[in-house]
């Protein structure tokens, strides 16, 4: 059985329980081939521009920076890129918490790209990147670092489990399909790597396994498969933004894997995911070269280029 199932729980709801992966019957790759390769393609010249960039490292340092707002947003976390700055530069702020929220997202996928450089992909990793995304932040009180221990729920503000858009698994199936999960990631698989990429954030998102801090964790699971998987050299790809753009989508696709078994349309929207970011942000690269192009032909104009200015502009670009 393709999606999952519902058990009834001893309080009156119904909480769902999805099928282990790989989809059975099996994932059908044909209708997405075309697809799949312009993917392949947009992620690869993606990578391969980064390594032309001669200082990536602060490109990469603000891309990481928009990343991490981009999914605190999501999640209603109100911060800007000025608030991030301020605090990285010690200026007081009001809403330190959310902004707090943000810089702990930098720090947990800075933390989890190190990691993989020793070690695979595991529920250790996860658990560590949750604990560090709660720390300090309004998350704090749920058990930061460690699998839920009561029920939790998705739904609009206020909502209750009587009224929740969804109810994922209880504490001990949530357990277990992390168990689950974590085999997945480690045993071989016939399917290409971005549909398991997709498909392991479906899974990790239905099985909801902490408290609160789901979707962040989530969404760097994605950045930190393709680096494990060597489909990225670089950190230069982040869907938070699609997501964000497309959110209503995307729930609705998620919810059509749980309710029909069909993982093809969220794989669909997955890939397309991947070649509009991929553009966007070979895109946004194209651009900062051309900048560093038209300021140093300005410092030429006018006679101050001297070795120190160009080296300057080398420096920040």
């Amino acid at each position: 059985m393709r999606s999952g199932r519902y058990i009834n729980q001893s309080t009156g709801y119904k909480a769902y329980i999805p099928t282990p992966l790989p989809p059975d019957p099996p994932f059908q790759i044909i209708p997405l081939q075309h697809l799949l390769t312009e993917a392949n393609i947009a992620l690869g010249k993606l990578d391969a521009m980064g390594s032309l960039v001669p200082n990536l490292d602060y490109i990469l340092a603000m891309y990481v920076r928009k990343e991490a707002l981009l999914s605190a947003q999501i999640e209603g976390t109100q911060a800007t890129l000025e608030n991030l700055f301020e605090y990285e530069n010690n200026i007081p702020l009001k809403n330190m918490q959310d902004v707090k929220e943000v810089v702990n997202y930098i720090k947990a996928l800075r933390h989890g790209m190190s990691r993989l450089e020793e070690f695979p992909m595991s529920i250790r990793l996860i658990k560590e990147i949750h604990q560090i995304i709660l720390e300090e932040t309004r998350g704090q009180d749920k058990t930061p670092g460690e699998f839920k221990r009561s029920q939790n729920w998705i739904g609009s503000a206020g909502s209750t489990l009587a009224t929740a858009s969804f109810i994922p698994p209880p504490p001990k199936e949530a357990m277990d399909a992390m168990g689950d999960l974590e085999l997945y990631l480690h045993k071989d698989s016939d399917l290409p790597l971005l549909v398991n990429c997709a498909l392991v954030h479906y899974q990790f998102e239905t099985i909801h396994p902490f408290l609160d801090g789901n979707g962040r964790v989530g969404r760097l699971l994605i950045t930190f498969y393709l680096y494990w998987k060597k489909a990225l050299q670089y950190p230069l790809l982040y869907l938070s933004y699609y997501f964000k753009i497309h959110r209503q989508e995307y729930y609705d696709r998620l919810n059509l894997v749980r309710e029909k078994g069909d993982f093809e349309q969220w794989v669909e929207f997955f890939l397309k995911g991947i070649v509009w970011t991929s553009a966007s942000s070979m895109n946004c690269i194209r651009n900062i070269l051309l900048l560093k192009e038209k300021h140093k032909k300005w410092l030429i104009e006018k006679r101050i280029a001297t070795p120190y200015a160009v080296a300057l502009l080398d420096y920040l670009v």
